[in-house]
């Protein structure tokens, strides 16, 4: 079997489990925010259960709409207080945490060889640290609340082997681009994407969270990564007992519907266009078309490493002029460190705003929305039409390097070229 096989086979008590077979699975921790929450809520006490299966194994975090900008927002985050409290759940609340797919492996919530779902397409996060992980709906949320399980349809598994060396300002984020680009986004529908390679065990744990949080945006049930020293060095800090998980690996003889090869040594910076993610060119192609806003953060790359990287090119320069530049890290944690780094001197100094940990304007939130004919570039996962304000607005998608050379220029620029003028 392969890594995920494995796991769905343990969760549901079986020895062999193969692609398409149904599995009734015991799930670990249950996920849910402010946004998709409150139906789960609703609809979990229309099933008539007083209590939820087991309160130690759900998480509540509020990241989507904060601090609430309605009452709208406020009543939703006000239900999911109560629900909280109520049924003795851990909730991160306002000021609390950050963003919820940061949150949880920050937390100790994520553990390798474990079954996690959220209410939220990007669960598929965790399977950075070697966990089956997923995204459900909150009516499905609210049914594992009351028992505790759920079915999964086995899905076939596609390997994706990546070596090579990044080259300067080269990032994780070029890379699941590339490979979003060249497999499409209906490309792997159902499927369990692993990722192997030396490129990837070379690859810091934020890299690997950053790959693993796009594999849904190809269609993928579950991105997965098999959990190495790197993955022990990160969650042994954060969760008291981690258990052994040396054998969690994919057998030699395990079966993928196709493997695919990739190699970074030549890869240059890429970049995801209106209004497709897998509308990916490089950078090079489209240099020079002017932007009005650009944003670095969101779960997909809202961490040290790409707020370091950012600074490192924004250092002593200005944000252009007429250029808005939003920096939100992606959990109270990182704000910290950014903190303490001086980081967020160096921002604020640049002229761009430092904000506190939440989704933000990735999904057009209450702040950061653009108008119409605005264009934006952007570290977040998704450029969909409306999808952060205004329909008639422009997205792309880039590595928090290109983000950052695109606010000193005001206009989408390779990083490597400011290097080249100096």
């Amino acid at each position: 079997m392969n890594i995920t096989e494995k796991i769905l086979a343990k969760a549901s008590n079986k020895k062999f489990v193969s692609s398409g077979e149904i599995v009734n699975v015991n799930v670990d921790v249950l996920m849910t925010h402010d946004l998709t929450g409150p139906l789960a809520v609703e609809s979990f006490k229309k099933i008539g259960e007083e209590k939820v299966w087991d309160n130690q194994k759900i998480v509540i975090i509020l990241d989507h709409q904060i601090p609430a900008e309605s009452i709208k927002a406020a009543e939703l985050h006000k239900t999911m207080r109560q629900f909280a409290k109520e049924q003795k759940i851990r909730i991160y609340d306002v000021g609390r945490g950050g963003i919820c797919h940061q949150v949880m492996p920050e937390q100790g919530h994520v553990a390798p060889g474990t079954v996690i779902v959220g209410s939220d397409s990007h669960t598929c996060t965790y399977g950075a640290f070697g966990a089956f992980s997923t995204g459900i709906g909150s009516t499905e949320a609210a049914a594992v609340m009351a028992t505790g399980k759920i079915w999964f349809k086995v899905p076939p598994a596609i390997k994706i082997v990546v070596n090579g060396k990044f080259n300067k300002y080269v990032t994780p984020k070029d890379l699941i681009l590339n490979i979003i680009g060249n497999l499409g986004v209906d490309g792997a529908i159902y499927k369990s994407v692993e990722f192997t390679g030396s490129t990837i065990h070379e690859m810091s744990i934020a890299g690997r969270m950053t790959l693993c949080n796009m594999a849904v945006e190809m269609g993928a049930k579950n991105g997965i990564i098999e959990p190495d020293n790197a993955t022990k060095e990160y969650l042994q800090r954060r969760i008291d007992s981690l258990t052994d998980f040396t054998s969690l690996k994919s057998d030699t003889a395990a079966q993928y519907e196709r493997t695919l090869e990739f190699d970074v040594s030549k890869m240059e910076p890429q970049i995801a266009c209106p209004s497709s993610v897998d509308n990916v060119k490089t950078v090079s192609e489209i240099s020079g078309i002017p932007i009005d806003q650009a944003f670095i953060g969101s779960c997909t790359n809202g961490r040290l490493e790409d707020l370091r990287i950012a600074a490192q090119i924004i250092k002593g320069k200005k944000i252009k002029d007429g250029v808005r530049a939003l920096v939100i890290p992606a959990s109270q944690e990182i704000y910290k460190q950014a903190l303490s780094e001086g980081l967020i001197e160096l921002f604020t100094e640049a002229g761009a705003i430092f904000c506190g940990s939440a989704c933000g304007p990735c999904l057009g939130g209450h702040i950061g929305l653009l108008a119409a004919g605005e264009t934006c570039v952007s570290t977040s996962n998704r450029n969909f039409i409306g999808r952060m304000g205004s329909t008639k607005a422009n997205v792309y998608l880039a590595s928090p390097a290109v983000v950052a050379a695109s606010a000193i220029t005001g206009k989408i620029t390779n990083p490597i070229t400011l290097e080249e003028k100096q």
